[in-house]
């Protein structure tokens, strides 16, 4: 059985088939690789760190469990996107039946939106503005419902087509253009808001 000795080197797709065949080395190395990503997803989606770190875990455990079903039809790092989304919206919906659904405030997990901005910034007060806005988001998302929070995640950070997040969330697809539109129209107004409290 030939498996990658190396797997710093290796590429996902490589990893992957060297994990198909029970080279646990090579699949620590996937999750080692995406942790980062698939925590941040579900940060995004819950706004809570103990359910995007249980969410994020089971989303390794059941991407193990299936990975010989994963053909390669889109990358690995999304593959692993959309398993953990569905675990978070499955817990989302359970969380609405049972009526208990509670908000807390969290800090911005570091490895999520602040990797996907640039490094190397101008001057240091554009780090803090950008920082301030960061927070800004952060507190508005916190006040979106879970359907609406949910519908701008899959949208904007994903690129999902309404389609996609129409199966995906279970609802017609004018329905997520509906829930798009509300969400921007209330993320803008949240923002306006936090801003004009911050200078008053």
């Amino acid at each position: 059985m030939k498996t990658v000795k190396d797997h710093s080197s290796a590429s996902d797709e490589e990893l992957v088939q060297g994990a198909k065949k029970g080279d646990t080395g090579a699949f620590e190395e996937l999750v080692a690789r995406h942790r980062d990503k698939i925590y941040a997803r579900a940060f995004s989606m819950m706004r809570n760190e103990d359910e995007a770190t249980d969410l994020s875990q089971e989303a390794w455990v059941k991407s193990w469990q299936r990975l010989k079903q994963f053909q390669g039809e889109s990358s690995f790092g999304t593959w692993m996107t959309r398993i953990v989304i569905n675990l978070c919206l499955d817990h989302l919906r359970r969380r609405k039946r049972q009526r208990t659904e509670s908000i807390e405030e969290m800090d911005e997990e570091s490895g999520g939106v602040e990797r996907q901005m640039p490094v190397v910034t101008a001057n240091p007060t554009e780090r803090l503005e950008r920082a301030e806005l960061r927070k800004r988001i952060d507190e508005a998302l916190n006040l979106l419902s879970h359907e609406h929070r949910t519908v701008l995640v899959l949208h904007e950070f994903e690129e999902m087509e309404y389609k996609e997040i129409a199966r995906t969330m279970e609802c017609s697809i004018g329905t997520v253009m509906s829930r798009l539109f509300y969400a921007r129209r209330k993320m803008a107004a949240l923002l306006a808001n936090l801003k004009s409290e911050e200078l008053r």
